[in-house]
């Protein structure tokens, strides 16, 4: 908690935000649904968010330079709310996109921020433990914001001042609680290349992680809707994909601060492989299995994303933060431009339990490609960032283990 402590201002900041944006994709297709907007049209407001993502990476590194994480976070949250209350002002699915769009931007740019801002105040030794209490917190609001749709209903104004509350008051904790004053980082020219040298594996595994993330998130109210899920069923079932995280995500990022994170990565994925499998060829339309399976999902895959940036920060230099931070969200962003129009794709051609199926082979997918990898670069010692130090300095059983080649 020492290393969190410090951290608690821009973390309740972390929390408004992702509250709200974790509202969005389940509202957006819901209340899509209920305008009359189609599966094809709904389905490519969340490529259009991904592409503004996309934009967003690589154009408020820049600014962060300019102006700084505090101010940039203010400007980047203010266009957020305004264009959250676009969307309820004008009713119409290519306004909806075009609003989607500069959403993205925004929230590219307000993750990019806190995440650089997080990496540069925290060593490597608490980096795993600090990621996943981030995505821990990600997970409970993103969850309990869920129940906002049963509660409110999605007619109507509610849902969408409530979203644009949250993002302002995100403002509060960052303007007058925050003490950490980062400092500005230097120059960064977008590179997608020196994020590719800096970790692959991490590269690779965040285009997978944005395509199966995505799909759960933007075509899985489809898939529960199609199961004859009612809205607060829907609501659940979301919720609990994203609770299952919060189980996993602190014991896997201690884990990986104590071994070498890439076989953390593959037994999380592994897990995510078998638990897409199970609701794509076991639950089928029974309630409590298609419970148990995206319990299961959420717990394997979600922390994925937490995995992947600890060990990409692990072999990042103090300026290289930020662009690391913007470049795992471009990837995440490519693939979350594709996960959700292929998996509606294969949920209307071969049925709704294709879409487990979708994530079962990219995760598969993911796993070939860390083993591969392991191959090719050896681990990061165990020395440099993990709590076994002196273990690993007087066990000559652990000093043979973390002679391992790999990625």
């Amino acid at each position: 908690m020492s290393a969190i402590r410090p951290l608690i201002p821009l973390l309740i900041a972390a929390g408004l935000l992702l509250a709200g944006n974790g509202l969005f994709s389940t509202l957006i297709a819901v209340r899509g649904a209920q305008e009359g907007m189609g599966a094809g049209q709904i389905g490519w407001m969340g490529t259009t968010y991904f592409v503004g993502f996309l934009i967003g990476c690589i154009t408020v590194p820049r600014l962060l330079h300019e102006v700084g994480h505090i101010r940039t976070f203010a400007a980047l949250a203010a266009l957020a709310s305004c264009a959250t209350l676009f969307l309820i002002l004008i009713i119409d699915p290519y306004c909806w996109m075009a609003s989607r769009l500069v959403i993205g931007v925004c929230f590219s740019g307000l993750f990019t921020t806190i995440e650089s801002w997080l990496n540069s105040g925290i060593s490597n030794q608490d980096r795993g433990k600090v990621m996943a209490f981030y995505r821990v917190l990600d997970i409970v609001v993103v969850a309990g914001a869920q129940f906002l749709m049963p509660i409110f209903g999605t007619g109507g104004f509610t849902l969408f001042g409530i979203m644009t509350l949250m993002i302002c008051l995100s403002l509060v904790p960052v303007a007058i609680g925050d003490r950490s004053k980062p400092k500005a980082p230097e120059v960064v020219k977008f590179d997608v290349k020196a994020i590719w040298v800096i970790s692959p594996l991490a590269s690779i595994g965040c285009v997978a992680i944005g395509m199966t993330n995505a799909a759960f998130r933007y075509v899985g109210p489809f898939y529960a809707e199609s199961i004859g899920l009612s809205l607060s069923s829907v609501a659940t079932f979301i919720s609990l994909g994203v609770i299952g995280g919060a189980v996993l995500q602190y014991p896997l990022g201690l884990m990986s601060d104590r071994y070498d994170r890439r076989w953390i990565l593959i037994a999380a994925t592994s897990g995510a492989v078998f638990s897409g499998l199970f609701l794509s060829l076991i639950a089928g339309d029974n309630l409590t299995l298609v419970y148990v399976g995206t319990f299961l999902f959420g717990a394997f895959s979600l922390p994925l994303y937490s995995l992947s940036a600890a060990h990409a920060n692990d072999r990042a230099t103090q300026d290289q933060y930020v662009l690391l931070a913007a470049g795992l969200m471009f990837f995440y962003g490519l693939g979350a431009s594709v996960g959700p129009p292929a998996s509606s794709l294969m949920l209307s051609l071969f049925g709704p339990s294709s879409l487990f199926t979708f994530t079962s082979i990219v995760h598969g997918t993911l796993v070939v490609v860390t083993l591969w990898r392991m191959r090719q670069r050896k681990a990061v010692p165990l020395h440099s960032r993990g709590p076994f130090q002196m273990l690993l300095r007087t066990s000559p059983v652990m000093q043979r283990l973390v002679r391992t080649r790999g990625k």
